[in-house]
């Protein structure tokens, strides 16, 4: 039985996941983003309780077949902007395609209609989430950023980030940089 977890996006998701399974005694074989491999089928009763679990911690279970989609296409954007070396070999629409065997115009008129914004949109989102990351932890500059996350060029990144965020990525470096305290100068009280 598989099941697709929403708001699953990083490697804590899968711990607080692994932990309600465990919780639970609810036995799966396997476990990735946004979605949980069962080895039997479980109660209602069981899933109610396993989907309370998550939504404590912001994450919930989905169960029609269309939402389980639309979860499947969000996992496999922040797959391809977060793991994947495939951002520079494919595009996106061929991406998703190839990933979850549907028709790119299919899973986009489906997005947009559940989420009220498209893929492309949503991919742009990531991306940038992506390079905000990057510019504050990484110590990378423009150019090797603009290389990794597989924009054409400094320029283009700097063009979309600005237009997403309504700041160009040197000035939010540098506001997130004098905003962080060093650790010898913070206060314990």
């Amino acid at each position: 039985m598989k099941i697709l977890i929403k708001n699953m996006v990083s490697n804590r998701c899968i711990m607080v996941v692994k932990s309600a399974l465990e919780k639970l005694n609810i036995p799966y074989s396997s476990l990735e983003l946004g979605e949980v491999d069962l080895s039997e089928n479980i109660s209602e009763e069981k899933l109610r309780s396993f989907d309370s679990n998550l939504r404590f911690y912001g994450l919930e279970v989905k169960e029609d077949k269309k939402s389980q989609l639309v979860e499947k296409i969000k996992s496999a954007i922040i797959e391809l902007v977060h793991d994947s070396e495939d951002q520079t070999k494919v595009t996106l629409s061929e991406y998703l395609s190839r990933k979850l065997s549907y028709n790119c115009t299919y899973l986009s008129n489906l997005f947009s209609e559940s989420q009220g914004t498209s893929i492309e949109k949503f991919f742009i989102n990531n991306k940038i989430e992506h390079v905000k990351e990057l510019l504050i932890n990484d110590g990378l500059n423009l150019k090797e950023i603009s290389y990794r996350t597989s924009y054409s060029s400094v320029a283009h990144l700097s063009y979309q980030f600005k237009k997403t965020t309504g700041l160009a990525p040197s000035e939010y470096r540098h506001l997130q940089n004098k905003n962080r305290v060093a650790l010898q100068h913070v206060s314990f009280l």
